[in-house]
């Protein structure tokens, strides 16, 4: 069963904003790709990349992976540190052909906790890339943890400032019911009202969740 606050939460977020339908891929390869080229830009940004990939035939595993990197970067230049991002990209491929042959199921039929940790093993992939990938792409029951998810809880009073990454990430894990398409829908409600509201500066006027802040005000987060 949810936990009541999660649960207040996610109605109020839903009956406003409705459902996200996200990953906004086009498939589990494309999310994959996706996830290293969105880091630090928007997803605008990484549609023209992709849009450059797929001009060229270029999305499946085996092909992108034999691209040098050199023009990978060029392809990639639309989504921003395009060099970083084309070595970043080509270091996940590299894990994707070598050691599962390119074939995504069988990826994603390594279990949760061993393809995490494969993950995290690729250079230029930190724990929301790699939570990113198994939730959005294999489906897997790994909720996503981000800035704005980190600011709305601690703001609100909902856990400690000093919380890190994993321990987040253990809280709406043990809270809500193992469910993919729920951890799909909330984390993407909670980037909407993070990326309208919860912002470094904060918006609190029309924020769906105003109502529930702490009587002493914003608890200020840390990261």
């Amino acid at each position: 069963m949810m936990n009541s606050i999660l649960q207040d939460v996610y109605d109020r977020l839903l009956g406003v904003y409705g459902p996200q339908h996200w990953w906004p891929g086009e498939s589990p390869f494309e999310v994959i790709v996706g996830a290293i080229l969105v880091q630090n830009t928007n997803w605008k940004n990484v549609e023209k990349a992709i849009a450059n990939l797929r001009q060229r035939d270029l999305l499946a595993p085996g092909v992108l992976a034999d691209v040098p990197v050199e023009e990978l970067a060029e392809l990639v230049r639309p989504a921003g540190y395009y060099r970083m991002k084309a070595r970043r990209l080509h270091n996940l491929l590299r894990l994707v052909v070598d050691r599962f042959d390119g074939d995504l199921a069988a990826m994603f039929a390594t279990g949760v906790c061993a393809l995490r940790e494969e993950l995290l093993g690729v250079n230029g992939v930190g724990p929301e890339t790699a939570d990113s990938i198994l939730l959005y792409a294999g489906e897997l029951p790994v909720f996503v943890i981000d800035t704005y998810t980190y600011r709305v809880m601690v703001r609100h009073g909902w856990v400690e400032p000093e919380i890190d990454y994993q321990g987040l990430q253990e809280y709406f894990e043990t809270h809500l019911p193992e469910d993919v398409n729920l951890y799909n829908e909330y984390h993407a409600l909670l980037v909407r009202v993070g990326h309208l509201h919860c912002r470094k500066t904060p918006k609190c006027e029309g924020c769906p969740l105003a109502e529930m802040l702490p009587e002493g005000g914003l608890v200020e987060p840390e990261w």
